[in-house]
């Protein structure tokens, strides 16, 4: 997955917005304005850091080594995923899914109540 599918299959999500509010490398994707996914444009290979459960992130990382604690994130909470190829393009889409739901489901429940996921 090369960064503008990545990027397009980010906005196709529900909600989904995307700027650069730290530098103009980093682009960001928000949903209810709360951060899903961050990449640096610039860095080869593409490293996309995306949020998931913390009761399930540790075994993401030991099943593949391009899944690290996230770079400047809370390493509880968020894992830098290389996009080299090696992981497989369902299972990187399925991270994408996860770390969008991961943040829908901590948003107000009247808010939530908008998304159909």
């Amino acid at each position: 997955m090369d960064i503008e599918k990545f990027r397009n299959y980010c906005l196709s999500k529900q909600e989904t917005t995307e700027s650069f509010p730290f530098d103009e490398d980093t682009l960001v994707f928000k949903v209810a304005g709360k951060m899903f996914a961050l990449v640096s444009l610039s860095e080869k290979p593409m490293t996309v850091n995306l949020k998931m459960d913390p009761e399930i992130i540790s075994e993401w990382r030991d099943r593949y080594s391009e899944i690290t604690p996230g770079f400047h994130m809370n390493k509880q909470h968020w894992n830098s995923v290389i996009f080299n190829g090696s992981i497989p393009l369902a299972e990187l889409k399925w991270l994408i899914d996860h770390s969008y739901s991961e943040v829908v489901k901590k948003l107000p429940k009247k808010v939530r109540e908008r998304f159909t996921i």
